[in-house]
């Protein structure tokens, strides 16, 4: 089955075109004040309605509060609504249940002891994400180009269905594929010129990339948790 393919934090017309060009799956725009790709409801509102239909939307919010969500279900009307803070299994649950819409929670990893969340989220997200934990000290709880050791995922239950982000690149993107399993992609920073500025040659790179990748074939020397920043 083809990889899943998310390229997050989109804000101009330029970029989502080219993303849906490259055959992305799924396009998330960013509801967190304090990200340099933050946008507002209404211009998630228009950017969605060149997405809808072609690709599955994405809202992205951190430890948002039942209004917030509404303003967003009602304005944008996303496929999927992305929980990227501290949100417990329990409060995951509870927005799949009130709004009707499929949940992805993201957890942050670094360690082993990471893992631990994993199973009480698998059970009530209908999708996980798991991303690299923010380094001490970082504002944002995602995109802040940095990787984490993917061989811990070797851990996982083999039936376990996630996405992977944190640090990824059209030049490690192969080789995180080659050492985990995911069903799907995710990418903000990793397709960037600067923060926040998406860029149309780094998104068709790294979907190509992905499509391109054959199990088992030589994909260079990436390896897991080689490239610490992107």
């Amino acid at each position: 089955m083809s990889v899943i393919v998310k390229i997050c934090g989109l804000s101009t017309e330029e970029t989502v075109d080219a993303a849906l060009a490259a055959g992305a799956d799924m396009i998330g725009f960013v509801f967190f004040p304090k990200s340099p790709r933050a946008v507002t409801l209404e211009r998630a509102a228009a950017l969605a309605e060149r997405v809808r239909g072609r690709a599955e939307i994405v809202a992205l919010t951190v430890d948002m509060d039942d209004a917030g969500l509404a303003a967003i279900v009602d304005t944008v009307k996303p496929d999927w609504i992305q929980l990227h803070g501290g949100e417990s299994a329990a409060r995951v649950a509870e927005i799949r249940a009130r709004f009707g819409i499929k949940v992805m929670k993201a957890l942050g990893i670094s360690a082993a002891e990471d893992l631990a969340r994993i199973p009480a989220h698998a059970e009530v997200a209908d999708r996980l994400l798991l991303d690299a934990k923010p380094p001490k000290g970082a504002a944002l709880p995602g995109g802040n180009g940095v990787t984490f050791d993917w061989r811990l995922l070797d851990a996982l239950d083999p039936g376990l269905s996630y996405m992977l982000s944190g640090g990824l690149d059209p030049d490690n993107v192969a080789g995180a594929l080659a050492l985990t399993r995911p069903a799907g992609i995710d990418v903000s920073s990793g397709v960037e010129s600067a923060p926040g500025i998406k860029d149309p040659d780094r998104i068709r790179a790294f979907i190509a990339a992905i499509r391109g990748f054959r199990p088992n074939a030589d994909q260079g020397p990436a390896t897991a948790g080689e490239r610490m920043t992107s």
